[in-house]
């Protein structure tokens, strides 16, 4: 889930915190739940998981008896995560370059990840080579510019989660899996959507920071920026926010 760019260590640690925040979501553990059984992981199986952040995902495969290997290519976070696992495998690598063998893996997971890639096609390339015949893949993540969001003002609402989005690589990557699965040759493609409904102050932190994201920009002025805030606040202390935000969750089988 990191940016295949170098980071300081103050910005890595607000990541893992970010990271830690999402996975105790409500429906978290049940998404990634059925990642795993979508891609067929059970004992005697192996699953790279690409972008594997603090590691989560990777000690729960190893739970499934599954031969884990979690790759991200910023060092921090990998040495966060063998100090939470130590008995796990993982390596320092970016989505383009996988340190394993042609045709190694039965499984290839990547949980919010290409939204941060310029070159998808790239990525999907480098998972077909690693795969089995036959293997399988999943992709799971948001679409940054379809969020959704009760305000007083939709209009600026608007502005704001667009010029969040465009601060990102590749914001509309989720609604692209489909099409990026088939064009790299994948087959069985399938998309499920699962939306979350926030309705209290649990992703206040995730407005407030996309309201800043589109300030820094230029988009919203500050005042404006302010204002919409101090409505989702008060939206949040009245019990009355609301935030829905789909995941797009693709799977597909490897050519055999």
């Amino acid at each position: 889930m990191t940016r295949e760019t170098e980071q300081t260590p103050p910005s890595t640690d607000h990541l893992i915190a970010r990271l830690d925040a999402a996975d105790r979501l409500p429906g978290a553990q049940e998404l990634r739940s059925l990642s795993y059984d979508l891609l067929g992981a059970g004992p005697g199986t192996s699953v790279v998981d690409v972008g594997c952040g603090a590691g989560r995902a990777v000690a729960e495969l190893a739970e499934r008896d599954v031969r884990a290997v979690g790759v991200d290519p910023n060092e921090r976070m990998i040495a966060v995560a063998r100090g939470r696992w130590p008995e796990a495998d993982f390596r320092i690598a970016g989505a383009y370059e996988l340190p394993l063998p042609d045709a190694s893996m039965d499984g290839y997971r990547a949980d919010k990840v290409f939204h941060e890639l310029a070159e998808p096609e790239r990525a999907l390339a480098e998972a077909r080579r690693v795969l089995t015949p036959g293997g399988r893949i999943v992709l799971f993540g948001q679409d940054w510019d379809s969020f959704v969001i009760d305000s007083d003002d939709p209009a600026l609402t608007r502005t704001i989660v667009h010029a969040r989005a465009e601060m990102t690589t590749s914001p509309r990557a989720a609604r692209r899996y489909r099409n990026l699965l088939l064009d790299a040759w994948f087959g069985d493609v399938t998309v499920e959507v699962h939306t979350g409904v926030f309705t209290g102050p649990t992703m206040l932190p995730l407005l407030t920071g996309l309201a800043e994201g589109a300030c820094s920009t230029g988009a919203v002025t500050r005042e404006r920026t302010d204002g919409w805030i101090a409505e989702q606040r008060a939206r949040a202390e009245a019990d009355r926010l609301f935030l829905a935000m789909p995941m797009f969750l693709a799977t597909a089988t490897a050519p055999r």
